[in-house]
């Protein structure tokens, strides 16, 4: 008898640093969300689409579970919010990490979605051991109700396959969404901008990766090259200088490792321009966040 075709939405949510983008990226086979040993890497709500035989699943990543302090925090908040809602709903937990008091609020949002949510637990390849699994399970049980339990690292790709089953099972049955080729509603300039500024979340310390935005300013795409001016904002001059380093030899790691990357995603030769401004509290400024925003640099 043949399966019926599913098709839904399925959220991805965490505290911060749970390894949600990673979990994205493993579940697709590809990269698509940018990783990084910092919270809050992810700033906006990233969706991607895995087509199989007799299914479709669009999964959504968001930014981590947090306090909102900034304007920049309270609109990732409510990107979460508004990405909460799916057919099924993914809590990603960082087992290596002990239960706090944010954990438990975490899951309140979880319970407000309505949806199906499946508890994951993520990182077990960091555990020496594994029976603490089982005591974080129970721990979760008394928070909420949730449809499975899975354990998996995303980052070794172990467990995936039973997650997948726990997923299919609970995705109503319906035509795919999207055709069988796609996989991103984001556009290719704002994933070349989040390309840089992963490198930049990797090459600089403290206070730098959380004070960065990229802007694309330039994007000429012909048969044979890709032209590409972008901007690093930061919020202070020593920001700055950091970032430019030494003779500008950080600056030009950036913009070297960037171009490496967003080539295999073009498809093609890139010529990549790298400058960095300054630009005083910009997580407070609603026109430059708007501006940064993925829906404008599509128009939308």
């Amino acid at each position: 008898m043949k399966r019926q075709h599913r098709a839904g939405f399925v959220a991805i949510l965490g505290r911060p640093n749970a390894g949600k983008s990673t979990l994205l990226n493993a579940l697709l086979g590809t990269k698509l969300a940018i990783v990084a040993p910092r919270p809050q890497t992810t700033r906006t709500a990233i969706q991607g689409v895995l087509t199989l035989p007799d299914a479709q699943v669009v999964f959504v990543d968001t930014p981590g579970i947090h306090a909102s302090s900034t304007l920049l925090n309270k609109r990732m908040m409510d990107q979460v919010r508004s990405s909460a809602e799916g057919d099924v709903v993914l809590f990603l937990v960082d087992a290596t990490a002990r239960l706090q008091e944010e954990d438990s609020q975490a899951v309140d949002l979880v319970k407000k979605t309505g949806a199906p949510a499946i508890a994951v637990f993520n990182k077990i390849d960091r555990l020496r051991d594994k029976p603490k699994i089982l005591a974080l399970i129970e721990r979760y049980r008394t928070l909420h109700d949730f449809a499975a339990y899975v354990p998996v690292s995303a980052l070794k790709r172990e467990g995936l396959d039973a997650l997948r089953k726990e997923i299919l099972e609970r995705l109503p049955q319906g035509p795919a969404l999207y055709p069988k080729d796609y996989l991103t509603d984001q556009p290719e300039r704002f994933l070349a901008a989040e390309i840089i500024r992963e490198k930049v979340l990797h090459l600089t310390r403290q206070e730098v990766p959380h004070a960065v935005a990229v802007m694309i300013e330039q994007w000429e795409d012909t048969p044979a090259l890709v032209r590409i001016a972008a901007t690093i904002y930061v919020e202070r001059p020593g920001q700055k200088a950091i970032l430019i380093g030494a003779g500008g030899a950080l600056l030009k790691k950036i913009g070297t490792l960037a171009r490496h990357e967003i080539e295999a995603l073009a498809g093609k030769k890139v010529f990549l321009q790298t400058f960095v401004k300054v630009r005083p509290r910009w997580r407070e400024d609603p026109e430059f966040l708007a501006a940064t925003d993925w829906k404008s640099i599509a128009g939308e």
